[in-house]
């Protein structure tokens, strides 16, 4: 790896409360976490990791999980052992229901530059259906509090299509971002995930049909625009200055790595790593590793095309190729979703609310040699 490249650090802490019915996430929600010991491991982790990357990191993040429930020892000795960059943006994640004046001044104190709250929802007749009431009930106060602490950025996230969401009410969640002024907020549309409580109710579940869904979007994407909040990504949006340093390494060739119980790693010499998803197991592991993918696994096109086409930049055509061998051609059926030049592959506004299935037909269009159908895409936990 090029000491001039960049790369970013993840850092798993699973603990919660409650598991969302929406989520798929590695968590545990016991009432008394192993912190110690957890903290161990991923420093242990951290040691053993760190020979494969050089130089420090530009990004650390913090993510679960609600790392609001960790102690404030676990950042203060992670980021004293990682030593990112001078100026890194560090990011922890926060429900605003753990939210105080308190926690905010220490996460401050230790270095943490960018919090990011999962709101999810403004209004606890909504919240209270996706089982996030009390976040709900003190979400605004919260979100107020944090900006005027100071950190460099803050970030909300907001889920919409789901159960008893009208677009009234989706309005009105969109109104409070604007009153609020956030300078970052990252929008999903509710899905029902293998093994959550949503996925289990099936078709029980009321979630929004595809033309509401897609209007939400759309009408989102206008709003947020109208207040000098640009999307990015296809779920990220962010004033100028506000994009997330660290979640744009998942979106570019960049490596990244991975700590904790179930976390993905996109290693420097192009392997993804994905560690064990058990407690006790990652717990007492010399190496937690459960999969790992070779550099020249097929899975490598696939990965680098789907993450790349999200982001506004889009496909650099050279480095695709340099980095798979495959050079990338845009069938016609496509070119409503997509803009290319010779240097770049974009996608256009109609592309985006239907980006995984335009990153499939483009996948498809790769010579029948040295492709194969796509597994589930990996995402960061």
């Amino acid at each position: 790896m090029s000491r001039s490249r960049p790369w970013g650090l993840y850092v798993h802490l699973p603990w919660c409360r409650y598991r969302c019915p929406y989520c798929a996430f590695v968590v545990d929600a016991r009432k008394d976490p192993p912190h110690e010991a957890y903290q161990d491991a991923l420093l242990r982790e951290w040691h053993l990791r760190r020979p494969l990357f050089v130089g420090s990191p530009d990004s650390l993040y913090f993510g679960g999980g609600t790392p609001s429930r960790s102690p404030l020892s676990t950042f203060d000795s992670l980021i004293q052992a990682i030593q990112p960059l001078p100026g890194a943006e560090i990011t922890a994640e926060a429900n605003p229901e753990d939210v105080t004046s308190q926690l905010l001044a220490d996460w401050k104190r230790v270095g943490i530059t960018r919090i990011s709250l999962g709101v999810q929802s403004f209004f606890p007749e909504i919240g209270a259906r996706l089982g996030r009431r009390r976040g709900s009930r003190v979400a605004r106060e919260v979100v107020e509090r944090t900006l005027d602490v100071g950190f460099r950025s803050v970030s909300i996230d907001l889920i919409f299509g789901g159960p008893g969401q009208t677009e009234v009410a989706w309005e009105a969640e969109l109104l409070e971002v604007e009153r609020l002024a956030v300078p970052h907020v990252s929008l999903y549309g509710l899905t029902q995930e293998e093994g959550t409580a949503f996925g289990r109710l099936g078709e029980c579940l009321e979630r929004a049909e595809d033309d509401r869904w897609r209007w939400m979007y759309d009408h989102a994407v206008q709003r947020l625009a109208a207040q000098g909040i640009h999307r990015y990504e296809v779920s990220n949006f962010a004033r100028a200055g506000h994009e997330s340093v660290h979640n744009q390494h998942y979106w570019s060739p960049d490596p990244w790595l991975g700590l904790g119980v179930g976390a993905h790693s996109w290693w420097p010499d192009h392997q993804r790593i994905k560690n064990r998803a058990d407690i006790g197991g990652y717990l007492e592991a010399a190496d937690p590793i459960e999969e790992a993918e070779p550099a020249d696994h097929p899975l490598a096109a696939w990965d680098y095309l789907w993450s790349m086409l999200r982001h506004r930049d889009g496909i650099d055509r050279a480095r695709y190729q340099e980095l798979t061998g495959l050079a990338l051609k845009v069938p016609a059926s496509l070119a409503d979703f997509l803009e290319e030049s010779p240097e770049r592959i974009r996608l256009r506004d109609a592309g985006y609310p239907v980006a995984d299935a335009v990153a499939r037909r483009l996948y498809d269009a790769l010579p029948s040699m040295k492709r194969r159908s796509p597994l589930p895409v990996m995402t960061p936990p």
